[in-house]
C-alpha cells in the first residue's frame, strides 16, 4: 500500500529519492560491493531456477499444487516490494524539468539545427582513435564529473567504493542489444563485458547515472554526456559526443529534408562514419533478432508502465533535454 501511495504522488516520490534512497542503495551497494561478480544477477538467475525447480518438483509429486501456488505467488510479491523500495520508486519522482526548474522548450527549426551545428563541430573536433581504455582513468573521471553537477538536478552522491560488475551472460545481453543495466536489488551497475572501448566510458556514465537515482533514460544519456563531454581525457570526451550520434541521427532523419540530412551527414569526419559503421556491424552481428525483438517488447511495455510514457523511445529524447539546458 506504503508503494502505490508513492507511485501515485510525484512528491512523495521525490522525497523517497532524496531521503529514502541514498540510504537503502548506500547499505545495498557496500554489500554488493564485497562481490566481485554480480550478486543481482545471482539472485535473478537464482530465483527464475529456483521457481521453476519448485514447480516442477510439486508437479511431479502431485503434492498441494494449490499451496505450491501460493508460495511462488507470495514470493514474487515480496520480489515486486523489494525491487520498488530499493530503487524502483525512483521511477515516480518529480519530472526533469520540474525538479530541475528548467523550462521545457518545443521543437524549432532554428533551435535545431543551431544544436546540430554546434554538436557536428565539437563531435569532429574531439574525434580521437580508441584502441583500449583505461578503466581505472573512466571510474575516477565519472565519480568526479557526477560530484560536479549541480544539486538541482538531484542525484545522489557516489560512493568512491562503486564500481561496475561485468554481466554474469553477457553473450545473451548482446543478442538482445543490451550494453549495461542498473541491478535494482543490490544497487549495482552491470556492464556488457562485449562492450567496444569507445562505448564503455559513456555506458559507464549512463549505467551510474540509474545507480544515483534517476530511472528516466533519456536523463541518464543526458548526464553521460556531460560527464563524459566535460572530461579533459580525449577518450571519455569523444565516446561522450560518439554515444549521442545515434539519437542525433535519428533525430536529424526527421527533422530535415533528405538534401539537407545528406548534406549534414557528410560533414561528419570519415573516421567518425566509419567507426559508427564498424559499430553497428558489429552488434548486429551478435544480435539475435527474436528474442531481442521479445525483449524489447517487454521493456517497452515496463517503461510505460512506470511513467515513462514513450517507452523505449525515450533514450532519443536527450536532445530535447539538452536544447533545454541550452536556452537556460
Amino acid at each position: 500500500c506504503v508503494i502505490w501511495i508513492v507511485m501515485g504522488n510525484p512528491r512523495l516520490g521525490e522525497w523517497y529519492s532524496r531521503s529514502i534512497y541514498p540510504w537503502v542503495s548506500g547499505m545495498l551497494s557496500r554489500f554488493s560491493c564485497l562481490f566481485p561478480f554480480s550478486v543481482g544477477d545471482c539472485f535473478i538467475y537464482g530465483s527464475i531456477t529456483g521457481l521453476l525447480g519448485y514447480l516442477s518438483y510439486a508437479l511431479i509429486r502431485k503434492r498441494r499444487l494449490g499451496r505450491t501456488f501460493r508460495h511462488i505467488v507470495k514470493y514474487l510479491a515480496w520480489v515486486y516490494v523489494w525491487f520498488y523500495i530499493a530503487w524502483g520508486l525512483n521511477y515516480f519522482r518529480e519530472d526533469f524539468f520540474t525538479r530541475t526548474q528548467t523550462t521545457y522548450v518545443s521543437f524549432s527549426s532554428e533551435r535545431f539545427l543551431s544544436f546540430l551545428d554546434a554538436y557536428t563541430d565539437s563531435l569532429n573536433a574531439s574525434w580521437v582513435p580508441i584502441e583500449t581504455i583505461d578503466r581505472e582513468v573512466v571510474k575516477e573521471a565519472v565519480l568526479d564529473g557526477y560530484r560536479k553537477l549541480p544539486t538541482r538536478f538531484g542525484l545522489t552522491t557516489p560512493g568512491t567504493y562503486l564500481h561496475p560488475k561485468t554481466m554474469l551472460l553477457s553473450r545473451l545481453m548482446s543478442g538482445v542489444g543490451v550494453m549495461g543495466y542498473m541491478g535494482p536489488f543490490f544497487t549495482e551497475f552491470n556492464l556488457n563485458g562485449q562492450l567496444l572501448p569507445v562505448q564503455y566510458p559513456a555506458t559507464y556514465a549512463h549505467e551510474m547515472a540509474h545507480v544515483l537515482s534517476i530511472s528516466n533514460e533519456a536523463e541518464a544519456n543526458l548526464y553521460s554526456y556531460l560527464i563524459c563531454t566535460g572530461s579533459s581525457v580525449p577518450e571519455i570526451r569523444f565516446s561522450g559526443y560518439f554515444s549521442l550520434l545515434p539519437y542525433v541521427l535519428s533525430n536529424a532523419y526527421v527533422a530535415l529534408d533528405k538534401d539537407a540530412f545528406e548534406a549534414w551527414k557528410k560533414r561528419l569526419r570519415p573516421e567518425i562514419k566509419d567507426l559508427y559503421n564498424e559499430k553497428v556491424a558489429y552488434w548486429q552481428s551478435l544480435y539475435s533478432p527474436l528474442i531481442g525483438e521479445a525483449q524489447d517488447v517487454v521493456y517497452n511495455l515496463f517503461l510505460k508502465g512506470n511513467k515513462i510514457p514513450t517507452g523505449t523511445a525515450n533514450y532519443s529524447e536527450v536532445i530535447a533535454l539538452l536544447i533545454a539546458l541550452e536556452v537556460k
